[in-house]
């Protein structure tokens, strides 16, 4: 007998599989992620966490099974499930002669956002990931910390249902471990007008 579905998951993730050549990344694996909650994949480095993200964002093809992002079909309809989803990956992808502002900016017309919506997104955003005092900085100047926030920062730009991040922590220093982590906490945190769901790789 099937487990019954929740009703509530944001993430649906049945019979995943994944080869490279002779390689097995995935071997069936499933699981859902209720809205509302922190999750955190764990495991040795080449269990195929990564595989599995890079799957769950459209950004790799499955061999097999499906997964399901806010009740629509990865495979089946990406770009729908891409713009409900934030994505910060493993290699935080950055301009770094830009200016963190610009950079925001950028992103949002990316996400369609414009005026004073961009604005206002933009505004949250910073705030959110607490990049105030490098706003007008450029990116190559910032640390390593601040440069995963811009990261983040991009990532929560158009409010998605759900937030993705591939080894969020990846390079920092204890202290900014320690700050990260906390980031997360208080973005995780239930809000009565969002889905948001963490997934966190470590």
């Amino acid at each position: 007998m099937l487990p019954k579905e929740n009703p509530s998951a944001v993430v649906r993730v049945s019979g995943l599989e994944k080869s490279y050549g002779p390689v097995k990344a995935l071997r069936g694996i499933a699981f859902e992620v209720p809205a509302g909650s922190v999750l955190g994949f764990l495991g040795p480095n080449g269990a195929g966490k990564t595989t599995a993200i890079k799957i769950m964002t459209g950004y790799l093809a499955a061999d097999a099974g499906k997964v399901e992002i806010c009740g629509l079909d990865v495979a089946k309809q990406p770009l729908e499930v891409k713009r409900r989803f934030g994505y910060l990956p493993e290699n935080n992808p950055l301009y770094l002669d830009m200016r963190v502002s610009d950079f925001l900016q950028f992103t949002a017309k990316a996400f369609s956002l414009s005026g004073t919506k961009a604005k206002a997104a933009i505004e949250r955003a910073v705030i959110q990931t607490g990049l105030q005092s490098v706003y007008r900085r450029g990116i190559g100047q910032c640390s390593k910390g601040f440069r995963q926030r811009v990261g983040l920062a991009q990532a929560l730009l158009h409010d998605p249902e759900l937030l993705i991040l591939d080894e969020p922590t990846n390079g920092l220093d204890p202290l900014q471990v320690v700050e990260m982590r906390h980031l997360i906490r208080e973005l995780g945190k239930p809000k009565p007008s969002s889905l948001r769901v963490m997934c966190c790789l470590k």
